[in-house]
């Protein structure tokens, strides 16, 4: 693809064949298509080729012939001498218009070649791009030269140079812009060469270990293998040897290592710092979390943001524009003004050569691509460009309790037994009925009493919000329920009851401590303006201690998912809402939100249902968040401006004559760059403060 204008005619051709979902990034020259029902891969690959384009597995694939830097060092060879022909003597030979010719026509062809397939298939898909632009201006130089040439006319009617410095320009442009995208999408693909490593498999051999290098794209679930110091870990495992320190900051953003040891789980593309270790392969190729963060960004990166469709409305017209604008100034030029046919000519083609919808094209998604990528190399995976948007625009923030601002690893601070059975048998049950729940709650209550006998249970039901019960083999029915669903006047402070055929029989009192970083990210959140809000399940008088220690602007308390889903939905008509959340209870509330936030241990079905992953489990991380919402959404609107203003100062400055086609063919090129770099800009500018 040259410009931006080809991933949108190819999106909208697919679109016309019933497809449902497309995503087309002439950043990474990617085309993604998802659809209800099975489509042939071939199928789509001859929809692409019927706009003129190849479809290629690999980059690298490209033929020489075909590659951009090719076309442009061989036009330039050409294109120099016509050039400096400017700037020398007209008895000079190459001032000859038969050896203008010869030097001109390799550049025009390669200009039909390169911009001309282009510039046909978008005008027979209705979707005029910028390379129609190019090739009028040059097309209509080379026949006018030709004319001159074949009828002998003379130096006045020759400008060779004009159309070959248009297309040997507009190729540089194209080269810097290819470059310069490239720094945009630069952080996903030095994650993907993460993943190209080096892994040591280990064969059992008559009971002897023998180890044998393989690439690790080569391995297969369940293979074994051995990482050492300073390897990075081939693939996602599970550790069976060994123990070590593994740093594992291409995931989560932290950069101290993590210790590790048997039966820990290790991720892919992490670097084992000291220490050694033998895994067991639990994912490969496109299932390792780094493949699926990689796919992830990708995808978002495609998706266009709303402010994106300002400028798409404008690059839809703006095309048949320019044409009339270019014609209305030849017209003027010539008959009204009484400027030669010459430099009418070359006024019209200024004006064509120098508008830029390309701009207008690159603006959101380098911009994009340099933010989402920095997100993913802070631990941050954020689903859809559009997310962005919401996160620089929201103006009130909500937050789930349990889980999510605390730490979610509970203490059994008291244990009351209320009508004689033994503990070890209330202990038994506790443990029981809570290993059928992935509620953080649950999972402490486990580890609180890993010495309980198993008991079978012949029906389980967790009820959201409420608790979970079972009913055993002797046909009794225990309830685990939070308090503050069933409140009873005994032990008033403990947070959970457990009952048998609903006579309490114990009591438990709880405690959880704070996450690190919450109450600076509480404070930067109301220092931008922001409404702060808790939502939780929890106890009135926790939540409201909870509220006043940490500064929250309101809070409510005993809530269930239905009831935090009416909460969200009433705050969405305020404004954008974020909701952080963790648990089962707030995968709802989530997915009602403008944007849902979840972390990376919280429940699959909360990340299934977040916009926002966060792999780190620092609270202040969410301050980053936020930061780079606001820093990506200013770049696309200086982008968008400068790509506007380029266009309305430019356009009527070639049309007056201030310009030469050669020098507008450059000012355009320049026009992508600032816009690109800008973009490259959020890469490295400081935008994390305190």
């Amino acid at each position: 693809m040259t410009c931006s204008g080809c991933a949108a005619s190819i999106k909208t051709f697919i679109e016309k064949q019933n497809i449902e979902k497309v995503l087309v990034s002439f950043e990474d020259g990617e085309v993604w298509i998802n659809n209800s029902k099975p489509i042939d891969k071939t199928k789509i690959e001859s929809w692409i080729e019927q706009l003129g384009f190849r479809v290629v597995e690999d980059a690298n694939e490209i033929r020489w012939f075909e590659r951009v830097e090719t076309l442009f060092y061989t036009c330039l060879i050409f294109t120099l001498p016509l050039f400096l022909s400017m700037f020398l003597p007209k008895s000079w030979i190459i001032h000859n218009g038969w050896l203008q010719l010869v030097l001109c026509l390799p550049v025009f062809f390669v200009g039909l070649f390169y911009f001309g397939k282009s510039a046909f298939y978008s005008l027979k898909n209705a979707k005029p791009n910028m390379d129609v632009l190019i090739i009028m201006g040059a097309t209509a130089a080379f026949f006018y030269s030709l004319y001159g040439t074949v009828a002998n006319l003379g130096h006045k009617f020759m400008f060779y140079e004009t159309s070959a410095t248009i297309i040997t320009l507009v190729l540089l442009g194209n080269l810097i812009q290819k470059r310069t995208v490239k720094q945009t999408t630069s952080a996903i693909k030095n994650l993907a060469s993460l993943q190209k490593v080096k892994a040591n498999k280990i064969d059992v051999v008559f009971d002897k270990e023998i180890i044998s290098k393989i690439d690790s794209d080569k391995i297969k679930l369940d293979d074994l293998l051995l990482v050492n110091t300073g390897d990075r870990i081939p693939t996602d495992g599970k550790i069976y040897w060994g123990h070590a320190a593994i740093n594992e900051s291409v995931i989560t953003g932290e950069s101290l290592p993590v210790e590790k040891e048997i039966n820990d789980d290790v991720i892919g593309g992490s670097l084992l710092e000291n220490g050694s270790i033998k895994i067991k392969a639990t994912n490969v190729g496109q299932s390792t979390v780094l493949s699926q963060i990689i796919n992830l960004v990708k995808n978002a990166q495609a998706e266009k943001p709303n402010i994106q469709q300002l400028g798409d409305k404008i690059s839809n017209y703006f095309v048949p524009i320019v044409v009339g604008i270019s014609i209305v100034t030849f017209l003027i030029s010539f008959f009204l003004v009484d400027i030669s046919f010459k430099q009418s000519l070359l006024q019209s083609i200024a004006v064509l050569v120098i508008s830029c919808p390309c701009a207008m094209g690159l603006a959101t998604p380098t911009a994009v691509a340099a933010g989402l990528g920095r997100a993913a190399k802070n631990g941050i995976l954020i689903k859809g460009a559009r997310t962005l948007e919401h996160i620089a625009n929201a103006n009130q923030v909500v937050f789930d309790k349990t889980g999510t601002l605390t730490t979610g690893k509970f203490k059994v601070k008291n244990l009351s037994l209320l009508n004689g059975l033994p503990q070890q048998q209330v202990e038994d049950i506790i443990y029981n009925l809570e290993k059928h729940s992935n509620h953080p709650i649950a999972k402490s209550l486990i580890e609180a009493y890993p010495k309980s006998n198993e008991l079978e249970f012949e029906e389980i039901v967790e009820k959201k919000g409420f608790g979970i019960e079972g009913k055993n083999k002797d046909g009794s029915w225990y309830k685990l329920w939070s308090a503050a669903r069933q409140p009873c006047s005994v032990n008033e402070e403990h947070d959970i009851h457990l009952y048998k055929n609903n006579d309490l029989i114990a009591t438990l009192q709880i405690e959880d401590e704070l996450k690190e970083g919450v109450g600076e990210l509480i404070s930067y959140l109301k220092s931008k303006g922001k409404t702060t809000i808790l939502l939780s399940g929890d106890k009135e008088d926790k939540c409201k201690s909870l509220a006043e220690k940490v500064g929250f602007d309101q809070y409510h308390s005993q809530m269930l998912p239905e009831e935090k889903l009416a909460v969200i939905k009433e705050l969405n008509a305020n404004g954008y809402t974020i909701m952080v959340g963790d648990g089962v209870n707030d995968a709802p509330a989530l997915t009602s939100a403008t944007a849902g936030i979840s972390m990376s241990d919280s429940t699959s079905i909360a990340v299934d249902a977040a916009d926002v992953i966060l792999l780190g489990n620092n609270m202040a991380q969410l301050i980053k968040v936020f930061q780079l919402g606001n820093h990506t959404l200013l770049t696309i609107k200086q982008n968008l401006f400068w790509a506007f203003f380029y266009n309305v100062v430019a356009i009527p400055i070639a049309a007056v004559g201030l310009l030469s086609p050669m020098v507008a063919a450059l000012a355009m090129a320049s026009s992508d760059v600032v816009v690109i770099g800008n973009s490259i800009r959020l890469k490295f500018k400081q935008i994390f403060r305190a």
